[in-house]
């Protein structure tokens, strides 16, 4: 083995979605979002697994997402596309019957020009000052918009990871003021969201993180597992430094795996001297930095010599790496190189 392998459990991804769908209940549509690759698990298979198991509206971060997950899923299935309707975006969007999630008023006007009787979306700002539509553009354009028949009307928590944050029910109350009692399909929750309760769940919800075994919901099923193959093992004497810049230096004579994997392959150098690789179900610290292609882990308390090492396993799931790194399991995820090599277990 040569490369790292990146196991994939589509089985783990499906139970997932189908608990986060039992939450939102049964008159609520859980749909699912697969930006950024599937948030690294690899969107085309992502995808495929979560339509067999019954998922019909998808969401995407960008047109191109959704031409590549159209390719893999067929006509079928409702592909959103958060980033709304770009220059140059109509072709893809007619060709790939793509549905915008459109969020100003540029937008809209490029939207029912381009591309006038097609689908679309609207995006609303609730607070987060990010994408959507701000109260006063929606009274200016609300009649006009409803009027042509949107597929869904949405707007999405910034906050929703902390319960107790009064964020959410200040954007509860904005997003039911902008929205309550007008003919339109709602969603407003995310995973966040669809732990916050009922009232959150609106028409749709669109879990994202959760699916893939990340926080905020702490029951999921962990998806991804890193095994990382052993290049070499080398004995280091009692002040040998191990790596760049002499950052750590043996205390005692110690044995010292150079792994396949590094900040190429997306893991941060944040976690150098203080990250932790498994050997099943034996801790392994890492020592020294992260380097581009190589890591290089203390093995000398193993009574054997391991072929490979898993960085992310059950006893390291994304967010217990992203606390080491001081980042979140989202970008643990979405950082997953290409170099890898994919296996997934139906």
């Amino acid at each position: 083995m040569g490369t790292s392998l990146l196991h994939i459990d589509l089985s783990a991804l499906v139970a997932n979605w189908r608990a986060l769908d039992a939450v939102s209940g049964g008159s609520v549509e859980t749909a699912a979002v697969v930006k950024a690759d599937g948030y690294g698990t690899g969107a085309e298979r992502a995808g495929r697994a979560l339509f067999n198991a019954g998922v019909r509206t998808f969401f995407v971060a960008a047109v191109e997402e959704g031409v590549a997950l159209r390719a893999a899923l067929g006509p079928e299935p409702v592909i959103n596309v958060f980033g709304g309707h770009m220059a140059g975006d109509q072709d893809m969007i007619a060709d790939m019957a793509l549905v915008p999630m459109l969020n100003s008023v540029e937008q809209i006007t490029r939207h029912f020009e381009a591309l006038p009787g097609k689908p679309f979306g609207i995006q609303l700002d609730s607070g987060m000052n990010r994408l959507g539509l701000e109260p006063v553009e929606w009274d200016a354009v609300r009649d006009i918009v409803v009027s042509a028949g949107p597929t869904l009307v949405m707007s999405h928590l910034a906050c929703a990871d902390e319960p107790d944050h009064p964020m959410n029910a200040r954007q509860l109350t904005a997003f039911r003021a902008m929205t309550d009692g007008l003919p339109l399909r709602r969603s407003f929750a995310a995973t966040g969201g669809i732990l916050l309760g009922p009232e959150y769940h609106f028409d749709l919800t669109r879990p994202g993180i959760g699916l893939y075994g990340g926080l905020p919901y702490s029951d999921a099923r962990p998806v991804v597992r890193l095994e990382c193959p052993v290049i070499q093992i080398r004995d280091v004497a009692e002040g040998e430094s191990v790596g760049y810049g002499n950052s750590w230096v043996a205390q005692s004579p110690s044995r010292i795996a150079t792994i396949a994997a590094g900040y190429a392959d997306g893991i941060t150098r944040h976690i150098s001297n203080a990250g932790t690789l498994f050997d099943g179900d034996t801790p392994c610290p890492l020592v020294g930095r992260v380097s581009m292609d190589l890591i290089t882990v203390d093995v000398t308390h193993l009574p054997h010599a391991p072929k490979t090492l898993d960085l992310l396993c059950a006893h390291q799931r994304v967010d217990d790496l992203a606390e080491v790194g001081g980042t979140i399991g989202y970008e643990i995820l979405t950082s997953l190189g290409h170099r890898y090599q994919r296996q997934y277990k139906a």
